[in-house]
Protein backbone atom coordinates (compact mmCIF):
# COMPACT_ATOMS: atom_id res chain seq x y z
CA UNK A 1 0.00 0.00 0.00
CA UNK A 2 1.18 3.57 -0.55
CA UNK A 3 2.70 5.81 2.08
CA UNK A 4 -0.40 8.02 2.36
CA UNK A 5 -2.45 5.07 3.58
CA UNK A 6 -0.16 4.44 6.53
CA UNK A 7 0.14 8.12 7.38
CA UNK A 8 -3.66 8.36 7.53
CA UNK A 9 -3.84 5.06 9.39
CA UNK A 10 -1.39 6.28 12.04
CA UNK A 11 -3.30 9.54 12.41
CA UNK A 12 -6.61 7.87 13.36
CA UNK A 13 -5.63 4.52 14.90
CA UNK A 14 -5.60 5.85 18.45
CA UNK A 15 -9.03 7.49 18.18
CA UNK A 16 -11.22 5.87 15.51
CA UNK A 17 -14.10 3.90 17.02
CA UNK A 18 -13.28 0.66 15.18
CA UNK A 19 -9.66 0.52 16.35
CA UNK A 20 -10.45 1.67 19.89
CA UNK A 21 -13.28 -0.81 20.39
CA UNK A 22 -11.39 -3.75 18.89
CA UNK A 23 -8.46 -2.92 21.17
CA UNK A 24 -10.75 -2.96 24.22
CA UNK A 25 -12.17 -6.33 23.18
CA UNK A 26 -8.72 -7.86 22.65
CA UNK A 27 -7.52 -6.43 25.98
CA UNK A 28 -10.46 -8.13 27.70
CA UNK A 29 -9.74 -11.43 25.91
CA UNK A 30 -6.07 -11.42 26.92
CA UNK A 31 -6.88 -10.72 30.57
CA UNK A 32 -8.84 -13.97 30.69
CA UNK A 33 -5.95 -16.06 29.37
CA UNK A 34 -4.03 -15.78 32.65
CA UNK A 35 -0.66 -15.43 30.96
CA UNK A 36 2.49 -16.02 33.04
CA UNK A 37 4.35 -13.02 34.51
CA UNK A 38 6.52 -11.32 31.88
CA UNK A 39 4.78 -13.29 29.14
CA UNK A 40 6.49 -13.15 25.75
CA UNK A 41 4.00 -11.64 23.29
CA UNK A 42 4.32 -11.24 19.53
CA UNK A 43 2.06 -9.15 17.32
CA UNK A 44 2.46 -10.04 13.66
CA UNK A 45 1.40 -7.41 11.16
CA UNK A 46 1.28 -4.69 13.80
CA UNK A 47 0.72 -1.92 11.26
CA UNK A 48 1.56 1.47 12.73
CA UNK A 49 1.63 0.09 16.26
CA UNK A 50 -1.70 1.11 17.71
CA UNK A 51 -2.00 -2.05 19.82
CA UNK A 52 1.50 -2.04 21.30
CA UNK A 53 0.76 0.06 24.40
CA UNK A 54 -2.21 -2.14 25.29
CA UNK A 55 -0.24 -5.35 24.71
CA UNK A 56 2.63 -4.12 26.87
CA UNK A 57 0.26 -4.23 29.84
CA UNK A 58 0.22 -8.02 29.50
CA UNK A 59 3.89 -8.87 29.00
CA UNK A 60 7.06 -8.22 27.03
CA UNK A 61 6.03 -7.30 23.50
CA UNK A 62 7.75 -8.01 20.19
CA UNK A 63 6.27 -6.94 16.86
CA UNK A 64 6.81 -7.37 13.14
CA UNK A 65 5.40 -5.66 10.07
CA UNK A 66 5.94 -6.22 6.36
CA UNK A 67 5.62 -2.57 5.21
CA UNK A 68 8.68 -0.38 5.81
CA UNK A 69 6.74 2.86 6.32
CA UNK A 70 4.45 1.16 8.87
CA UNK A 71 7.51 -0.18 10.73
CA UNK A 72 8.95 3.32 10.85
CA UNK A 73 5.72 4.82 12.19
CA UNK A 74 5.31 2.03 14.76
CA UNK A 75 8.88 2.49 15.98
CA UNK A 76 8.22 6.19 16.54
CA UNK A 77 6.02 5.11 19.45
CA UNK A 78 9.20 3.82 21.17
CA UNK A 79 7.37 0.94 22.85
CA UNK A 80 9.36 -1.93 21.33
CA UNK A 81 11.60 -2.52 18.34
CA UNK A 82 9.27 -3.36 15.46
CA UNK A 83 11.18 -5.52 12.99
CA UNK A 84 10.55 -6.06 9.27
CA UNK A 85 9.00 -9.48 8.74
CA UNK A 86 6.39 -11.39 6.82
CA UNK A 87 4.37 -14.58 6.95
CA UNK A 88 4.95 -17.39 6.41
CA UNK A 89 8.69 -17.34 5.73
CA UNK A 90 10.27 -14.48 7.68
CA UNK A 91 9.55 -14.22 11.41
CA UNK A 92 12.55 -12.15 12.60
CA UNK A 93 12.76 -13.50 16.15
CA UNK A 94 14.63 -16.44 17.65
CA UNK A 95 12.54 -17.00 20.79
CA UNK A 96 9.19 -18.75 21.17
CA UNK A 97 6.18 -16.91 22.53
CA UNK A 98 3.43 -17.35 25.13
CA UNK A 99 0.95 -15.40 22.99
CA UNK A 100 0.88 -14.51 19.30
CA UNK A 101 -1.69 -12.12 17.83
CA UNK A 102 -2.58 -11.76 14.16
CA UNK A 103 -5.27 -9.10 14.13
CA UNK A 104 -6.75 -8.71 10.65
CA UNK A 105 -3.61 -10.10 9.08
CA UNK A 106 -4.07 -13.54 7.50
CA UNK A 107 -6.74 -12.33 5.07
CA UNK A 108 -3.86 -10.49 3.33
CA UNK A 109 -1.74 -13.62 2.85
CA UNK A 110 -2.20 -15.88 -0.21
CA UNK A 111 -1.28 -19.06 1.72
CA UNK A 112 -3.10 -18.57 5.02
CA UNK A 113 -2.53 -22.17 6.14
CA UNK A 114 1.24 -21.84 5.75
CA UNK A 115 1.08 -18.59 7.73
CA UNK A 116 -0.76 -20.27 10.60
CA UNK A 117 1.66 -23.20 10.60
CA UNK A 118 4.54 -20.73 10.86
CA UNK A 119 2.87 -19.14 13.90
CA UNK A 120 2.31 -22.57 15.45
CA UNK A 121 6.02 -23.28 15.18
CA UNK A 122 6.85 -20.14 17.16
CA UNK A 123 4.51 -20.73 20.09
CA UNK A 124 5.56 -22.37 23.33
CA UNK A 125 3.74 -25.55 24.30
CA UNK A 126 0.47 -24.38 25.84
CA UNK A 127 0.87 -20.97 24.19
CA UNK A 128 -2.06 -18.96 22.84
CA UNK A 129 -3.02 -17.60 19.43
CA UNK A 130 -5.55 -14.79 18.93
CA UNK A 131 -6.78 -14.27 15.38
CA UNK A 132 -9.26 -11.75 13.97
CA UNK A 133 -10.39 -11.61 10.33
CA UNK A 134 -13.17 -9.97 8.29
CA UNK A 135 -16.30 -12.10 7.89
CA UNK A 136 -18.51 -13.12 4.96
CA UNK A 137 -17.51 -12.96 1.33
CA UNK A 138 -20.86 -11.30 0.51
CA UNK A 139 -19.61 -8.24 2.45
CA UNK A 140 -16.69 -7.89 0.02
CA UNK A 141 -16.35 -4.25 -0.96
CA UNK A 142 -13.98 -1.55 -2.12
CA UNK A 143 -12.67 -1.58 1.46
CA UNK A 144 -11.28 -5.07 0.83
CA UNK A 145 -9.77 -4.03 -2.49
CA UNK A 146 -8.06 -0.99 -0.99
CA UNK A 147 -6.66 -3.09 1.85
CA UNK A 148 -5.40 -5.83 -0.52
CA UNK A 149 -7.45 -8.59 1.09
CA UNK A 150 -7.32 -12.06 -0.43
CA UNK A 151 -10.59 -13.25 1.11
CA UNK A 152 -13.16 -12.93 3.89
CA UNK A 153 -14.07 -15.89 6.12
CA UNK A 154 -16.88 -17.79 7.76
CA UNK A 155 -16.41 -18.90 11.36
CA UNK A 156 -16.48 -22.63 10.71
CA UNK A 157 -14.07 -22.24 7.79
CA UNK A 158 -11.59 -20.31 9.95
CA UNK A 159 -11.82 -22.77 12.86
CA UNK A 160 -11.14 -25.68 10.49
CA UNK A 161 -8.17 -23.83 9.00
CA UNK A 162 -6.70 -23.19 12.45
CA UNK A 163 -7.18 -26.84 13.40
CA UNK A 164 -5.44 -27.93 10.20
CA UNK A 165 -2.46 -25.82 11.28
CA UNK A 166 -2.25 -27.87 14.50
CA UNK A 167 -4.05 -25.57 16.96
CA UNK A 168 -6.89 -26.40 19.34
CA UNK A 169 -9.50 -23.61 19.12
CA UNK A 170 -10.96 -22.77 22.54
CA UNK A 171 -13.22 -19.89 21.44
CA UNK A 172 -14.67 -19.04 18.07
CA UNK A 173 -17.14 -16.21 17.57
CA UNK A 174 -18.29 -13.56 15.19
CA UNK A 175 -18.02 -10.07 16.61
CA UNK A 176 -18.85 -6.48 15.65
CA UNK A 177 -22.32 -7.96 15.77
CA UNK A 178 -24.38 -5.06 17.13
CA UNK A 179 -23.35 -2.87 14.19
CA UNK A 180 -23.70 -5.66 11.62
CA UNK A 181 -27.12 -4.51 10.29
CA UNK A 182 -25.75 -1.01 9.67
CA UNK A 183 -22.65 -2.35 7.89
CA UNK A 184 -24.70 -4.83 5.85
CA UNK A 185 -27.18 -2.18 4.67
CA UNK A 186 -24.37 0.24 3.85
CA UNK A 187 -22.52 -2.37 1.77
CA UNK A 188 -25.69 -3.38 -0.08
CA UNK A 189 -26.57 0.26 -0.76
CA UNK A 190 -23.10 0.86 -2.19
CA UNK A 191 -23.29 -2.20 -4.41
CA UNK A 192 -26.78 -1.45 -5.72
CA UNK A 193 -25.96 2.19 -6.52
CA UNK A 194 -22.41 1.32 -7.59
CA UNK A 195 -20.90 4.12 -5.52
CA UNK A 196 -17.97 2.03 -4.29
CA UNK A 197 -15.81 2.71 -7.30
CA UNK A 198 -15.47 6.31 -6.13
CA UNK A 199 -14.18 5.28 -2.67
CA UNK A 200 -10.65 6.28 -1.71
CA UNK A 201 -8.18 5.28 0.99
CA UNK A 202 -9.05 8.41 2.98
CA UNK A 203 -12.77 7.52 2.93
CA UNK A 204 -11.95 4.33 4.80
CA UNK A 205 -10.12 6.14 7.58
CA UNK A 206 -12.27 9.20 8.17
CA UNK A 207 -13.15 9.97 11.77
CA UNK A 208 -16.86 10.58 12.32
CA UNK A 209 -17.98 13.43 14.54
CA UNK A 210 -16.78 13.15 18.16
CA UNK A 211 -20.26 12.29 19.42
CA UNK A 212 -20.87 9.62 16.80
CA UNK A 213 -17.36 8.24 17.32
CA UNK A 214 -18.04 7.83 21.06
CA UNK A 215 -21.41 6.18 20.44
CA UNK A 216 -20.00 3.70 17.91
CA UNK A 217 -17.07 2.93 20.23
CA UNK A 218 -19.39 2.16 23.15
CA UNK A 219 -21.68 -0.03 21.04
CA UNK A 220 -18.88 -2.08 19.50
CA UNK A 221 -16.72 -2.30 22.66
CA UNK A 222 -19.70 -3.47 24.77
CA UNK A 223 -19.41 -6.85 23.06
CA UNK A 224 -16.45 -7.62 25.35
CA UNK A 225 -18.92 -8.23 28.16
CA UNK A 226 -20.84 -10.84 26.16
CA UNK A 227 -18.03 -12.75 24.40
CA UNK A 228 -17.03 -14.70 27.56
CA UNK A 229 -20.64 -15.85 27.94
CA UNK A 230 -21.50 -17.04 24.42
CA UNK A 231 -20.49 -16.86 20.76
CA UNK A 232 -22.26 -14.41 18.49
CA UNK A 233 -23.95 -16.13 15.51
CA UNK A 234 -23.03 -13.39 13.02
CA UNK A 235 -20.91 -10.26 12.77
CA UNK A 236 -18.67 -8.15 10.57
CA UNK A 237 -15.54 -9.90 11.91
CA UNK A 238 -14.49 -13.22 13.46
CA UNK A 239 -12.43 -13.84 16.58
CA UNK A 240 -10.72 -17.17 17.31
CA UNK A 241 -8.69 -18.01 20.40
CA UNK A 242 -6.61 -21.18 20.02
CA UNK A 243 -3.93 -23.03 21.95
CA UNK A 244 -0.89 -25.08 21.05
Amino acid sequence: MDQNFYLQYAAVEDHHWWFVARRQIIHSVIRRLQLPPHAQILEVGCGTGGNLAMLSQHGDVSAMEVEAIACELANQRQLTLVKPGRLPDLIPFEEDFDLILALDVIEHIPDDLAALKALYSRLKSGGWLIITVPAYQFLWSQHDEINHHQRRYRRRQLSRLIQNAGFHPTKSSYFNTFLFPLVFLTRMYQKILKVESQATISDDLKLPSPLLNRILTKIFASERYFLPLFSFPWGVSILVIARK
